[in-house]
């Protein structure tokens, strides 16, 4: 049954990267052809803006969990599991999935999003969906391997590395967000167009907050896909 879940859980994680990517691509970063788009994507990337304001704490909290269960992981998981391993995965994996997302960031209404803004919601979607499935199902594949049968263990032994690289690839993903935040605030027209509705400080807050030194996890994976 277990061995099912993983299956289950390995081709949700696939439709993930797909749709995220492809939300990602949406809205472009192109400026607004009339005063009155340009407007509304302004308003749109204010909404953005807070909602990743909103969700930064649970995103913190994930980031602390996963510094510490990444080294553990990066490299695969070895033949014997340590003792100290598979809770520090269980922390991940609960940190990740209690990561708040706002209702902006969810499918149904990002859709609605213009310009922008649909970009770095769709990098939020990607970077939450892979994490927590990546954190899940390693969590799930330490344990097949730890004591499941000898063919639910090889599964997951020959699948681990792919959910080891979603998690990876989830906080690349996030890490592109501050860069992205910053850089489409001054295609609007910076601090002068945007007011008190979204300061220089504010946008430069988030963008340390989403940046490569706040979310990138090291080393790189070292695992490949059924070794």
């Amino acid at each position: 049954m277990k061995a099912l879940r993983i299956a289950t859980l390995l081709l949700t994680l696939s439709g993930v990267a797909g749709a995220g990517g492809l939300l990602a691509g949406c809205g472009g970063t192109s400026r607004a052809s009339t005063p009155a788009a340009e407007k509304l994507q302004r308003e749109d990337l204010v909404a953005v803006s807070r909602s990743l304001r909103q969700t930064e704490g649970s995103v913190r909290q994930e980031m602390a969990a996963a510094r510490i269960a990444w080294p553990m992981v990066a490299n695969g998981l070895p033949a014997s599991i340590p003792p100290t391993t598979r809770p520090e995965l269980s922390s991940a994996s609960g940190a990740a999935r209690a990561i708040v997302v706002p209702p902006l960031m969810n499918k149904p209404q990002a859709r609605s999003l213009t310009g922008p803004a649909a970009g770095i919601a769709g990098l939020f979607q990607t970077f939450s969906g892979l994490i927590e499935r990546g954190w899940t199902l390693t969590a799930a594949a330490s344990e097949e391997i730890e004591g499941g049968s000898p063919a639910t263990a090889r599964f997951a032994r020959e699948n681990v590395a792919l959910y080891i690289d979603s998690v990876y690839d989830g906080h690349f993903d996030a890490a592109l967000i501050g860069k992205s935040l910053l850089k489409d605030y001054t295609l609007l027209g910076g601090a002068a167009a945007f007011g008190a509705t979204l300061t220089q400080a504010e946008v430069d807050a988030l963008a340390d907050a989403y940046s490569p030194a706040s979310e990138r996890l090291h080393p790189h994976p070292g695992v490949k896909l059924g070794a």
